[in-house]
Order: structure tokens, then sequence, then C-alpha cells
């Protein structure tokens, strides 16, 4: 039995993963390191303002503009980014279990025995409907920000990592939310991890 897991979750905008990713915690009693946790763990790692690290937290290197110079990154996004990284590799050393949403963790701790690297998918009008009741704004809209907000997750991890976005190689479990709806794709994900953890 290991005494340690930890389990990132990557996801499609709309799909429900970071309410999943919450309920997977609590059901089993052990932390989620969604955004807000994230940023605040990566500005005191790296002495940053938090309001700072929030505006850049999961952004593309370079975005809005290019700063790589003599092939070392100098954008801010990089900087953050790496510094998150180095949070997440932290967590992971402490021996805590948790939950981390995005932020390429599954990438960062490629390799790591106790690790399970989740992706949640979706059925477009269902996302589109989860997105439109979440931010108050008409399906259409919620549409293109789903689209747009998927657009940055690929190109952050894309960019930082040497599996791709969303490709089935990089995942232990791909699983659908629309099939189990989210408290039913937490339990299922839920069950996964304990089998795991048993092994």
């Amino acid at each position: 039995m290991k005494e340690q897991i930890i389990i990132t979750i990557g996801r499609e905008s709309g799909s429900g993963g970071h309410a999943i990713a919450k309920k997977v915690a609590d059901a089993m009693g052990i932390a989620c390191y969604d955004k807000k946790r994230l940023v605040e763990g990566t500005a005191k790692l790296g002495g940053f303002n938090r309001s700072y690290v929030k505006k850049l937290d999961e952004k593309p290197a370079g975005f809005p503009f290019t700063g790589r110079i003599g092939g070392y990154e100098e954008s801010p996004e990089s900087n953050v980014a790496r510094m998150t990284f180095d949070y997440i590799r932290q967590i992971a050393a402490s021996g805590e279990s948790c939950v981390i949403v995005g932020r390429c963790a599954d990438s960062v701790l490629a390799g790591n025995p106790n690790v399970i690297r989740i992706f949640v998918v979706g059925d477009e009008e269902d996302k589109n409907r989860r997105l439109a009741g979440i931010r108050q704004i008409p399906l259409e809209e919620a549409d293109e920000e789903r689209k747009e907000t998927d657009r940055f997750r690929r190109a952050y991890h894309n960019y930082y990592s040497k599996t791709k976005w969303g490709d089935s190689r990089a995942y232990d479990l791909i699983v659908n939310s629309s099939k189990l709806g989210i408290a039913g794709t937490a339990e299922f994900i839920k069950d996964f991890a304990d089998a795991f953890k048993e092994r």
C-alpha cells in the first residue's frame, strides 16, 4: 500500500475538472491544490506579489509577447511557470497526498511512482451549459470563452511539457464527465485512486 498518492487533473474548460478535483480531495481527506492554493504557494516561494502571479498563472510563455533571448526564457510568464513547477515538486517531495489541478503537474511529476495522471473531458453542449451557468453568460459567449481557455491551456502545457495536452498517451485515465456527471465522475476517480493506492 502506498503511503503517498498524488492525483494530477488536467481538464477541458467547462468539463467540471476543478469541481471534480475538489470532490475527490474531500472524499479522500487530502488537500486540493487548485489555482488559489498554487498561486499563493508560488508567490510565497518566489517572493512574488500574489496578484502578479495570479495574472500570469497558466499563461503560455511570452503571452502576449515573446521574451526569449539567446535560448533563455526571460518572459514573466516563464518565470512564474518555473516557480510554480518548483512549488509542485516541493509538495510532492514533502510526502503529502493531494490532488493538483492543471499547471503541467502530470509532466512536472513524470516518473514519480505515486502519481496518477488524469484528464477530464466533456461533451461540448454540456461544457457550454456548465460554463454559461457559472459565468452567467449566453451559451454562444460561453462557447467562445471555453475554446479560448482551452487554447491557452494547450499552448501552456505543450510549451513546457514533452507530452501533448489531452493526448491519451500522456495520462493514466481520461474520463468524460458528461457520462457520469460531476459527482459520479469524482466517485469513479476516487475508486480508481483507491485501487491504485492498494497496489
